[in-house]
């Protein structure tokens, strides 16, 4: 018995290595590449933000040709859908200095002064975003405080009748804005308010049935602050 346990052992021995060697090699498999997560950003919700900027008049305005220093808030409801598509609504007021009109003196020596002071809007907007760039347009509803009309020569007032001097009107516009961190995007918005004509109906003789338009060109650049669904979010892998 122990002969014959010593030879199985020696069999074993030396066919063990044979036997490996008509084993199969093992397959090489390559550890599959790395892939960075994919920031999904989205820009469903509620926001608020500031902006400052600056407002010029168009031609033939009671507003002059002067540039004014604006700024103001904003606050807003977005919807990302369908899936690069963004459609939301805002609200924005803006504040302009009351003493920046110098008037338009005509030739007859006629000085008029218009003064705009506040501008809002309630608008709707429509979008495309890629990644975190939103390029959208808008218009809706425009207002307009402190638009007083004056009238003098050699700085004596004068008497004078006016219509069409309208605080209610439309605005369009459009402008891009862009996640630069969660919650937090920047804008650079172009936006035309137009408030119709004044005419005036009485008054000196160089300005006795002139019109003139009501209307502001602004361009602002602004910060948002968006709350829950706003901002990078989900991780596609």
């Amino acid at each position: 018995m122990k002969k014959l346990l010593i030879g199985t052992a020696v069999l074993a021995a030396l066919t063990a290595p044979a036997l490996a060697a008509d084993m199969p090699a093992r397959p090489y498999t390559k550890a599959p590449a790395y892939t960075a997560p994919q920031v999904v950003y989205n820009w469903t919700g509620f926001y608020v933000g500031g902006h400052l900027g600056g407002a010029f008049a168009g031609s033939n305005s009671l507003q002059g040709s002067d540039a004014r220093f604006m700024g103001g808030v904003q606050a807003g409801f977005d919807y990302q859908f369908a899936p690069n598509w963004v459609m939301g609504v805002e609200a924005q007021y803006s504040w302009l200095p009351s003493s920046s009109n110098n008037g338009l003196l005509f030739p007859g020596g006629t000085l008029v002064t218009s003064n705009t002071d506040q501008l809002g809007s309630v608008t709707g907007r429509i979008g495309y975003t890629w990644g975190p760039a939103l390029l959208y347009a808008k218009g809706g509803y425009a207002w307009r405080d402190g638009n007083n009309i004056g009238v003098t020569v050699a700085g004596v007032p004068q008497a004078f009748t006016a219509n069409g001097n309208r605080k209610d009107g439309y605005t369009v516009g459009g402008g891009l804005e862009y996640m630069f961190a969660p919650n937090w995007s920047a804008k650079a918005e172009y936006q035309y308010y137009n408030f119709d004509n004044t005419t005036f109906t009485s008054g000196p003789a160089d300005i006795a049935g002139r019109n003139f338009r009501n209307d502001e060109h602004t361009v602002k650049v602004g910060v948002n602050y968006r709350f829950g669904w706003g901002g990078p979010s989900a991780s596609r892998y």
